[in-house]
């Protein structure tokens, strides 16, 4: 069939339609030739030649082609594997840029360009080759007009921001209220039951496991498993297929765009857990999907004298080259067109310490943060960085720049350690409960930068943590080697399900500490999905490839767990109607100005007087108490006020035995009422205390108490 094509514009690269045609483009510096194919619903396609290259960027406008159409390349060029160069026309390759694809892959050897059977397969070329088209996705065209509506994002600011850590299908999935032809899609999670059931959490974001377009790799689906958790992705631009009730081609993009657009009309920002540090091609034998074909060299870190290889800071195999400025230009044109079209809020990017490496070491002024800082859009969204990656030098806990928060993974150890009665971490539990300003003052940065978490996607689940000792991954097909080792947790002196009720008291009781910590410390608080319910994975602490019931959310655990949602609502509750718990400025311990007697903060001993330098460092101390002064909160509110607020006394008891406290002489406060008590699962009593009288704290708990007049 004839097909008129007119040159049309390298930018914007990929495929974009206007309302009239569509306009192709594609980078490649290694091409000699490049072809775009159309494919046909029968699968056949329409090879049509890129004629126009400007700055290696290859482009042609087709004014016949509309939304629907689905599309790949075909790239000529070198196969030097040694130079890394892996050209291989013989694989339709997708578009990096694609912003929706159609199909599934068909692991055969057409997918591979090496030749399996080689003595060295990193560098022979299958002879003869086996062409990919029908065993590979396919790019498609799609409608970019939305009717937004009214939208606007709630822009909350990180003071004031509570994170819920989600799974598309798994918070969805076995959730009675949601019909079942919308459970484990965007949709699902736009029903009101998804919505109204955060919003009575307080949550004020949701944080969204990798939707990029990703792989269901080889290798798991072979064991019968999947990559339940996205983290091989190969589409920057296009949320995963997968997730869309729709299945129509394109369907994905306006089904996201209306998930978005319910959240924000509930308040609700939507953040995206973004991998831009590698892609599903993997290693030097991984399938050629669409980058390794382009131009390999100029996508991904490669081995100085050994290019046929792959560096992998990642652990997956490969590490997306962030030094090359078109694969700079694909990141940050990837989040512009998150926020500016589809409206996200903001990203947390996995292993982030990789974007940050010029050569072997971290460096946090690299090109890809300079970027970031100068760029109009997305230095005005949150900026989220795991920070960390499996490379020499990867822990950055703390040294990201200005703009960027941080999974405050000291936060996450040091309060595991303390609640399970690890000596010697007091006064480490001390900088972490009051927003970890030995970590984030120095870079400019304020108590938001912390992003506190205990549980996450990556480990034990929050009823896990405090159910088992080891790991038990044998699910996953590696004999229990997969996963961390060291995880901090303690099953309370059985190793998983009991039905000893000692035991099992002592595992709520646990479970509140860990809520409670996190709602009354300083920072930004994250709640991994399906903790405030007693979500769990069997012990599983790796359920990266559990697309099952074993990492869904069981929602039958409302019933069962109904005490543990209503502490957590509470816990949530209070910290959002006190911001003596979200200073907006880390806590001086000082009188805030010259000849004023009152301070922000006060540590006492459960005696009821002030810690002394030897209490910091008595390595058996497991309690302690905290005064925080409402009336001496310095920083105005966002219409220049002054802040005023309750004063509070946390007290803190991680032994193992029952402690008396006493409460401080009454030049703190005359008399107080409790808050928040994790050692009574009903809630706390309304009885007022009066200054210098004993409380009695139940071993390994947490009590809140209020000033009150």
């Amino acid at each position: 069939m004839d097909i008129t094509v007119w040159p049309g514009t390298p930018y914007p690269l990929g495929a974009t339609y206007d309302g009239a045609g569509t306009n192709f483009s594609l980078f490649s510096e290694v091409a000699d030739n490049v072809e775009l194919c159309l494919i046909a619903k029968d699968g056949t396609e329409q090879r049509i030649p890129l004629d126009e290259v400007d700055g290696y960027v290859w482009h042609a406008y087709l004014p016949t082609v509309s939304p629907g159409q689905r599309y790949g390349f075909r790239v000529y060029g070198p196969w030097d594997p040694a130079a890394g160069h892996r050209c291989d026309p013989s694989k339709l390759l997708l578009d990096p840029y694609g912003k929706s694809f159609h199909g599934d892959f068909v692991f055969t050897q057409a997918l591979y360009s090496y030749d399996p059977q080689s003595e060295h397969p990193a560098v022979t070329r299958a002879e003869p080759p086996v062409d990919s088209l029908g065993s590979t996705m396919t790019s498609v065209v799609i409608n970019p007009f939305f009717d937004w509506g009214s939208d606007r994002a709630p822009r909350t600011p990180y003071h004031e921001t509570v994170i819920y850590e989600a799974h598309v299908k798994g918070l969805t999935q076995m959730h009675p209220d949601i019909p079942e032809q919308l459970r484990g899609t965007y949709a699902g999670l736009a029903h009101p039951a998804i919505i109204e059931h955060l919003k009575s959490l307080n949550v004020t974001a949701i944080e969204l496991m990798p939707v990029h377009q990703f792989l269901h790799d080889h290798r798991l689906l072979d064991l019968g498993l999947r990559n339940y958790w996205g983290y091989n992705t190969f589409g920057f631009l296009a949320p995963h297929a997968g997730y869309a009730a729709s299945r129509h081609a394109g369907g994905a993009v306006a089904e996201f765009k209306a998930m978005v657009r319910s959240f924000h009309e509930a308040g609700i920002e939507v953040i995206l857990d973004v991998v831009y540090n590698h892609t599903a091609e993997g290693n030097h034998l991984g399938p050629t999907l669409n980058f390794r074909g382009i131009d390999n060299a100029a996508y991904y870190r490669l081995l100085d004298g050994e290019e046929q290889f792959y560096k992998d800071f990642t652990g997956t195999g490969n590490s997306l080259n962030a030094r090359h400025p078109h694969t700079l230009q694909l990141i940050m044109d990837s989040l512009r067109y998150w926020v500016l079209e589809m409206h996200v809020d903001g990203f947390r990017f996995d292993l982030a310490s990789t974007l940050a490496r010029e050569f072997y070491d971290v460096d946090r002024l690299s090109a890809f943060f300079d970027l970031v800082q100068q760029d109009p859009v997305i230095s005005q969204v949150k900026l989220i960085a795991e920070p960390w990656d499996v490379g020499e030098g990867g822990y950055q806990v703390g040294n990201f720049p200005g703009l960027w928060t941080e999974w405050n993974g000291k936060y996450r150890d040091t309060v595991r350690d303390y609640w399970r009665g690890e000596p010697a971490t007091l006064g480490e539990f001390a900088s972490r409960l009051t927003g970890s300003s030995d970590l984030y003052e120095n870079t400019g940065r304020r108590p938001g930068a912390s992003i506190n978490f205990v549980t996450c996607h990556d480990g034990f689940t929050l009823a896990d943590l405090v159910s088992y000792n080891e790991k038990h991954n044998e699910a996953n097909g590696e004999d229990n080697r997969d996963g961390e080792s060291h995880n901090r947790s303690w099953n309370c002196g059985v190793e998983g399900p009991t039905d000893d009720p000692e035991i099992l008291a002592l595992r709520a009781r646990q479970m509140r500490n860990v809520i409670g910590t996190l709602m009354v410390s300083q920072g930004t608080p994250m709640i991994s999905h399906g903790d405030e319910i007693g979500r769990t994975q069997g012990g599983n602490n790796n359920a990266y490839c559990q697309d099952s019931p074993v990492a869904w959310v069981d929602w039958s655990k409302l019933e069962d767990n109904a005490e543990l949602l209503d502490f957590t609502r509470k816990a949530v509750a209070l910290r959002k109607k006190h911001p003596v718990f979200r200073r907006r400025r880390f806590l001086a311990g000082n009188p805030i100005r010259s000849g004023e007697d009152e301070r922000d903060i006060a540590w006492l001993t459960p005696a009821g007087v002030e810690m002394t330098p030897e209490d910091w460092h008595s390595g058996f101390g497991k309690s302690i108490a905290v005064f925080l002064n409402g009336e001496a909160i310095p920083e105005p509110d966002a219409r220049g006020e002054r802040v005023r607020d309750d004063s509070f006394l946390l007290c803190f008891n991680a032994h193992d035995q029952p402690l008396e406290f006493v409460l401080p002489p009454d030049d703190y406060a005359q008399k107080w009422v409790t808050a928040l008590d994790t050692g009574d699962p009903a809630g706390a009593d309304e009885v007022t205390i009066s200054a210098g009288e004993k409380i009695a704290l139940q071993a390994r708990s947490l009590r809140v108490l209020r000033k009150t007049t």
